[in-house]
């Protein structure tokens, strides 16, 4: 069996496999990168060729530019992939946003999976996470300390309905992420009951589009700046986190600001944001997923990165776990947590 140290590089800037001379998530442009999913800090335009899941490819040409046909640039359903440089590559599902993958790499006799991002909560929007085994497990630990535990997604989209139907001379404003966040706040209303149309900001017209067109269904969406303030009394509207509390929400009547986010546990984080309403709904694993995946896996070690590594790094090491931190650069993008 080959040694990952050999074959793979975790720099600053991202991970390096030396024999298919190809970068996974890199924050600058390569000849050769392999995307776990279309977040920013994942996704970049300007590499030589892309190899990511179909979606993923479809959310870099919406975001990025990036020619999703183009004949170098290439598309893995989940369970496939590629071969390079005498490595396997394959995409696993990461049930973090659409299209978001794990991707697991097979080299001389070893194993190595890198997550990305992932949550472990069931999501309407996305497929589900998948244990993958294997002999080096890179894990993201955004939420990587004991404090952040989430509480159960209904519980939080009740809550919502609830502040909706308590003043219904008001609108709610939910701060919400234009990738992944937001359409899944809309489909879990759905779920829940909710089947009046949900207004939009602009900025996330396009993304729920591109959702409805790979099979998830949002309902009705309306436009904001199509829609009359008084229609909107009583109704939900959903916009970019920056947009909370600028000039745009004057077109809504007395909104009440709340935002979803698993920081939104962070109460002086709410406070800062002039959040009335916190919802906490993360597209990230929380502290015990973080650890029960790692069990779960359990790779003979676990490489930490993106968020609270100490913490997870101090629990491997309290659990006789082998474990190291990789303190990659440009990880965080908090508003999509």
């Amino acid at each position: 069996m080959a040694k990952a140290k050999t074959w793979i590089e975790p720099h600053p800037g991202g991970i390096y496999v030396k024999p298919a001379d190809l970068w996974i998530d890199p924050s600058r442009p390569v000849e050769r990168a392999a995307v776990t999913h279309g977040h920013a800090d994942h996704a970049r335009s300007g590499h030589g060729a892309v190899f990511a899941t179909p979606e993923t490819l479809a959310i870099m040409a919406l975001r990025y530019g990036v020619d999703a046909e183009a004949s170098h640039n290439q598309a893995f359903p989940y369970d496939d992939g590629f071969e390079l440089g005498g490595v396997r590559f394959s995409f696993h599902p990461a049930g973090h946003v659409l299209g978001s993958a794990q991707i697991l790499m097979e080299y001389a006799g070893e194993r190595i999976v890198v997550t990305g991002d992932y949550k472990r909560r069931a999501d309407p929007t996305c497929a589900p996470f998948e244990v993958v085994p294997c002999d080096i497990f890179v894990t993201e630990a955004t939420f990587g300390l004991p404090v952040f535990r989430h509480p159960p997604t209904g519980e939080e989209i009740a809550k919502l309905i609830g502040a909706v139907r308590a003043e219904p001379d008001r609108s709610v404003l939910v701060g919400a992420y234009a990738l992944g966040k937001a359409q899944r706040v809309i489909a879990e209303l759905r779920r829940a009951g909710w089947d009046a149309p949900i207004y939009i900001h602009g900025a996330l017209e396009r993304m729920c589009q591109l959702y409805a067109v790979h099979g998830v269904d949002l309902g009705e969406l309306r436009l904001v700046s199509e829609t009359g303030k008084a229609e909107m009394a009583g109704q939900i509207v959903l916009a970019p986190p920056s947009a909370l509390n600028d000039r745009w929400s004057r077109r809504l009547p007395d909104p009440v600001t709340a935002m979803a986010s698993g920081w939104m546990r962070v109460r002086q984080r709410a406070r800062q944001r002039m959040v009335e309403l916190p919802l906490v709904i993360s597209d990230h694993a929380d502290w015990d997923e973080l650890t029960t995946t790692i069990t779960e896996v359990n790779p003979k070690e676990s490489w930490i990165t993106h968020g609270s590594e100490d913490g997870l790094l101090r629990w491997c090491e309290l659990t006789q776990r082998k474990a190291r931190a990789l303190h990659l650069v440009g990880r965080d993008l908090e508003e999509e947590a």
